[in-house]
């Protein structure tokens, strides 16, 4: 009997409170890519590997961004000295209040991927702190 007693003593102290507990998988904005977003059908093509080309980078939070002025900057990975290096940057506005956005080409910009490749892109503040970021792979078509 003090045996049983003991085993649920000690799942109740160790183990109990941990399934108890909220665990959330991501408790900040996540960024990924599609090929693009319809604004019926959402998000066409998730991955995290493409052929070169245009993409869409989406960054959801469950949070407001809070947000106005943010860049998307790509970083390539230069495979001599095995770095990731600065390849190109676009400029963007969003409303404060999204937590759910695109950044798909546009005027001003084209979310190109031109060399296959490994990059690094990041979605950046006005100060550009990074906010969120993924790695890409980049294959020739």
């Amino acid at each position: 009997m003090k045996k049983n007693f003991l085993s649920v003593f000690v799942f109740s102290v160790f183990f109990l409170p941990g399934l108890l507990t909220s665990v959330f998988a991501q408790s900040e904005p996540v960024l990924y890519f599609c090929e693009k977003y319809d604004a019926n059908k959402g998000e066409i093509g998730v991955s995290d590997r493409f052929t070169t080309g245009y993409l869409t980078v989406m960054v959801k939070a469950d949070n407001p961004l809070d947000l106005e002025d943010v860049h998307i900057q790509f970083d390539k990975l230069n495979g001599r000295n095995g770095k990731f290096e600065f390849y190109k940057k676009f400029d963007y506005s969003i409303d404060r209040d999204m937590s759910y956005v695109y950044f798909a080409k546009n005027s001003d910009s084209d979310l190109k991927f031109e060399e296959p490749g490994f990059y690094r892109v990041f979605l950046l503040d006005d100060n550009d702190r990074t906010v969120a970021s993924a790695l890409i792979e980049i294959i020739p078509k």
